[in-house]
């Protein structure tokens, strides 16, 4: 009987377990498919929608490319602000508001007026809708993260934090084929005019999602823990001891974990905006190869399709064998890639070009996979999400935030890519020093202390 009820509990918590990593990837998926939507339609739509078209193709890409990095400018202002509030309140919370935050103002983006009907205005406020998008990105991440890492047994974590990081390519797939289905289907002036819209406006299905969340999952066993501890009250006639900002308490006690996490996350973020931002643009757009946009946007699908796999078998890899080793082998190999990149992209063959892309993919998620358990374990539960969240968004506002900007500037400066190429591998050799200088944390213990 003992073994039937214990093989009920296991069978039970498996599945639990399941709808939790579904629940997480869905999330991301749908939050990362808001975020890049706005990346796709900066390189194709926003350069003619959303300003004046006096403008040089350049200055108004670059200019396009700029409110793109707003998103993520207000990333680690998201890190901090949904990372106190998931401390203190709970994972969840903070992730249903974090869903909520970006439903809306993705929709919103879909129903703006462009340059041509409220001029200057426009860009103005599609500026701030972006803005709102990155500290949604900046929540949302930590909240799922943590949802499945905290939830996963500690010999899977990797695995199940693979479910967070696997919303990133899906949510750039969901992106692309939406943009794909919307550019084949109609001409280029309805496409130009009102089209775009459509992807944008169906981003509402998120905030049912939220609902969702909201309803039907707990938060995490070991923030349950610690809440409980905090609940207890202290004997009659004591002052509960005042508790510090999480924020502030891992920004003093964890400095060191917060700019390695950032310097870790940097190959990932620069190479992996360059390959589904930078090189639509210069792939599609007359200042590029002038190749069609179905024709770069489907090199990218492609490339976003084969990262999945990699992204689950290197987090497996790293339950068993170590977080480090896999991640720094993966930023030597981009490194070296880097410079294969653009010469296989200016064959202008599109098997070349997806190959291009597909290989950085694969080598981004070397690193990507294991990046969730490997930034939780790096802090204790109760700054969990403030520490880790800081890292990730630090490490994304310096290295995908500039990213396409630096690489369509070193483009215009030299009129070679082989600059962008450099560009990468340094970010790699900085991501392979700050894995190499952090402890193995795969075997750490997350549970509430």
């Amino acid at each position: 009987m003992t073994s039937t009820t214990d093989t009920s509990s296991a069978a039970a918590s498996a599945r639990s377990m399941r709808r939790v990593a579904l629940t997480a990837l869905a999330g991301t998926s749908i939050e990362w498919f808001d975020f890049f939507l706005y990346g796709t339609a900066a390189a194709l739509v926003f350069p003619a929608v959303f300003f004046s078209e006096d403008m040089p193709p350049y200055v108004s890409l670059i200019a396009s490319f700029s409110t793109f990095a707003v998103g993520f400018l207000a990333r680690p202002v998201g890190g901090v602000l949904f990372g106190h509030f998931g401390d203190r309140v709970g994972r969840k919370s903070a992730l249903v508001t974090a869903l909520l935050m970006m439903g809306i103002a993705t929709t919103l983006i879909g129903a703006l007026p462009d340059y041509s009907t409220i001029g200057a205005v426009a860009p103005l406020l599609l500026i701030l809708l972006r803005f709102t998008q990155g500290l949604a990105v900046g929540g949302q991440w930590g909240g799922a993260m943590l949802l499945v890492t905290e939830n996963a047994p500690p010999e899977q974590r990797g695995y199940y934090g693979a479910f967070a990081q696997a919303g990133a390519p899906v949510g750039l797939i969901l992106a692309n084929l939406a943009f794909l289905a919307t550019t084949t289907t109609l001409s280029d002036d309805a496409f130009m005019n009102w089209g775009w819209r459509i992807p944008f406006l169906a981003s509402v299905v998120l905030i049912g999602l939220s609902l969702y969340v909201q309803l039907k999952l707990e938060d995490t066993p070991a923030f349950r823990e610690l809440q409980a501890r905090r609940d207890n009250l202290p004997p009659t006639g004591e002052v509960a001891p005042s508790r510090p900002s999480p924020v502030l308490t891992v920004l003093r006690e964890y400095p060191r974990e917060i700019t390695l996490g950032a310097g870790a996350f940097l190959a990932v973020q620069v190479t992996f905006y360059i390959l589904i931002t930078f090189v639509i643009a210069y792939g599609s757009n007359p200042v590029g190869l002038g190749l069609s946009r179905e024709t770069m946007l489907t090199a990218v699908l492609i490339s976003s399709a084969v990262q999945i796999p990699v992204l689950f078998i290197c987090a497996r890899f790293s339950d068993r064998h170590g977080r480090r080793g896999i991640y720094m082998l993966g930023a030597t190999l981009l490194g070296v890639w880097a410079f294969f990149i653009f010469p296989l992209i200016d064959t202008a063959e599109f098997l070349f070009i997806t190959l291009s892309v597909s290989v950085g993919q694969i080598f981004i998620g070397m690193m990507y996979g294991p990046q969730a358990a490997l930034l939780a374990e790096l802090f204790t539960t109760e700054v969990r999400y403030s520490g880790a969240s800081l890292g990730y968004q630090l490490g994304a506002i310096l290295g995908g935030a500039m990213a396409p900007i630096v690489a369509t500037a070193l483009l215009a400066t030299f009129d070679s890519t082989l600059g962008i190429a450099i560009y990468v591998a340094f970010a790699c050799a900085l991501t392979l020093a700050s894995v190499y200088s952090l402890n193995e944390t795969y075997q750490a213990n997350l549970e509430a202390d």
